[in-house]
């Protein structure tokens, strides 16, 4: 009969291991997800967004004048 995998992983934020059968996994306790769920909650994670040159930007939303004869 296989066997149960148990995966063993650290705390995101102590960095204790933890098994992936707890009961607060990914966590090792109560405390550690309340640290994570108060950073989400006041903005300390942030997904970053892409960084555009302002010039390439312009470039992009003017017209192109070279190709036209005067």
């Amino acid at each position: 009969m296989p066997r149960k995998r148990t995966l063993k992983l650290s705390c995101p934020i102590c960095k204790k291991a933890v098994k992936s059968g707890d009961a607060d996994f990914p966590f090792c306790s109560d405390r550690c997800r309340t640290i994570d769920l108060g950073k989400w909650a006041s903005g300390g994670y942030v997904i970053p967004s892409p960084v555009t040159d302002a010039e390439e930007h312009i470039r992009e939303s003017t017209p192109d004048d070279g190709d036209e004869d005067s």
